[in-house]
């Protein structure tokens, strides 16, 4: 009765699911639990160091920003080239770049601020959040740890006897139940009982000291839960505040801009420019009323000018533009027009050097040579005889007293085909190779004629028409045709 009293009394094990209640000693790992807290914990370090690095690489990510910031506000921290032509005045373009660096530096300024603050506010949370789960660490090695190894050294302890039971009652069967007394197997099985009891209290030590543990961790991951939320929502404020200033900053240089008058600059152009711009309402240049050097100098008024017609060779009249220079050249032009075309004579015909006819109603002829071409060309060049026809007799008068007037020979032959009204005529039938021309009705006039009819039109110098020439009117000497170069011309 006293035996079965005693066993009654004898602690028993509390099982688990991974207990076999018919095991004494469990084949299991004590700490296997506390491994697994150990693990987890581990893991939100972890996850809690991911979150103290996001925050430091954004915090250096700000301050390099900041940094990048101060090289875009050098492209514009430069006064601007050719700034004189801007307004410096409110309102315009050189408004503009004040406003952009002013906004540009603070966007640089504000990048810096956020990453002071991440470091100094954000990153803090995490970091002692960290500390804590190491704190937690500790504690569970140092608590439910500790009861694990206390738990498997009672294990080994009652293993260690119940195999010192099963050698004895082995000795006890062979032995015909001669034992000693210390070997007595009712005396060690007492002793196994002791020390089962003694395991059972520390495993049920252990497992209370894990369950307080396994309570306990959802409180504790739902603060480390909670603070995760309360630094990344602070993390957040931080940079949507700074977003926030950039946008603004952004929004103001848009602005600005937008507020430009379109013609700001312009007015403002116009007026600080007004003395060097064309004026709009200023009539337009044209050349009459343009002025230049010798302008008006006397070598630059023709004695005549005006439309003759020329006989080709076809015996047809072309007309053209003639003008009788005080360098003494006759000139041939297409046209009056000094416009269109660079004006250069068609032919050129030096005076001093020709012998002028007599003037026949509308005809006169006068003999020479082209002077315009080079001088290689006008010496070879042949003398030739040109028959002009006015458009008047008058004008005829007037053209032949003012080429007479410079002309180095002047004679009373009529241009061919005209019909002899006069001795004179008569003999000048006999063509430039007959016998002088006595003065008579239709002989020219001498020189002197020239003086009546200079600056017709306004085109003469009155002076230069008068100037006589030696010969003009006499009758032409053999020296003086062959100075003419009688007997080479060709005539058209």
């Amino acid at each position: 009765m006293a035996t079965t009293s005693a066993q009654n009394t004898l602690p028993t094990r509390t099982t688990t699911s991974s207990t076999d209640p018919d095991d004494a000693v469990p084949d299991e790992d004590s700490s296997e639990t506390t491994k697994l807290f150990n693990e987890r914990l581990a893991a939100w370090k972890h996850a809690c160091g991911y979150l103290e690095d996001y925050v430091t690489s954004t915090e250096k990510m700000q301050h390099a920003h900041g940094k990048e910031y101060e090289k875009v506000l050098k492209t514009v921290n430069h006064p601007l080239k050719e700034g004189h032509h801007f307004e410096q005045n409110l309102g315009g373009v050189a408004g503009l770049f004040d406003n952009i660096r002013t906004n540009t530096q603070g966007i640089s300024n504000s990048h810096y601020e956020t990453a002071k603050t991440l470091k100094g506010s954000v990153l803090p949370i995490f970091e002692r959040l960290h500390s804590e789960i190491k704190n937690k660490t500790k504690e569970l090695s140092k608590g439910a740890g500790k009861g694990s190894k206390l738990v498997d050294k009672a294990r080994n302890t009652s293993q260690k006897h119940i195999e010192y039971l099963g050698q004895h009652t082995a000795a006890f069967d062979s032995s015909a139940g001669s034992v000693k007394a210390n070997d007595d197997p009712y005396v060690i099985q007492r002793q196994v009982y002791h020390r089962l009891n003694k395991q059972v209290l520390e495993e049920n030590n252990n497992r209370d000291d894990l369950l307080s543990v396994q309570n306990s961790f959802a409180q504790f991951e739902a603060h480390v839960v909670s603070t995760f939320q309360t630094g990344l929502a602070q993390f957040n404020a931080v940079l949507q505040n700074q977003t926030e200033q950039a946008r603004s900053m952004y929004g103001d240089m848009l602005g600005t801009a937008q507020r430009i008058q379109p013609d700001f600059e312009w007015n403002g152009f116009i007026k600080r420019n007004g003395s060097t711009l064309i004026d709009p309402h200023a009539p337009k240049r044209s050349v009459e009323s343009l002025g230049f050097a010798n302008q008006d100098h006397r070598s630059t008024k023709a004695l005549i000018a005006g439309s003759l017609e020329k006989k080709g060779k076809i015996k047809s009249y072309t007309t053209a533009f003639y003008a009788v220079t005080p360098a003494k050249y006759l000139h041939e032009f297409k046209t009056d027009d000094d416009f269109a075309k660079d004006p250069s004579p068609e032919n050129s015909l030096y005076l001093p050097d020709c012998v002028i006819g007599a003037v026949d109603g509308t005809k006169f002829n006068v003999r020479g040579k082209d002077a315009g071409k080079s001088s290689i060309m006008s010496k070879m060049a042949m003398t030739h005889e040109y028959a002009f026809r006015a458009h008047t007799p008058q004008d005829a008068e007037r053209w032949h007293a003012v080429i007479a007037s410079v002309a180095g020979i002047s004679n009373n032959e009529l241009p061919e085909g005209s019909a002899p009204n006069s001795p004179a005529g008569a003999e000048k039938s006999a063509g430039w190779h007959g016998a002088p021309a006595a003065t008579g009705t239709g002989a020219v006039a001498s020189p002197t004629h020239a003086g009546t009819t200079a600056g017709v039109g306004g085109y003469g110098d009155p002076a230069a028409a008068q100037a006589p020439l030696a010969g003009s009117g006499a009758p032409l000497s053999t020296a003086e045709k062959e100075a003419a170069g009688y007997g080479s011309e060709k005539r058209y």
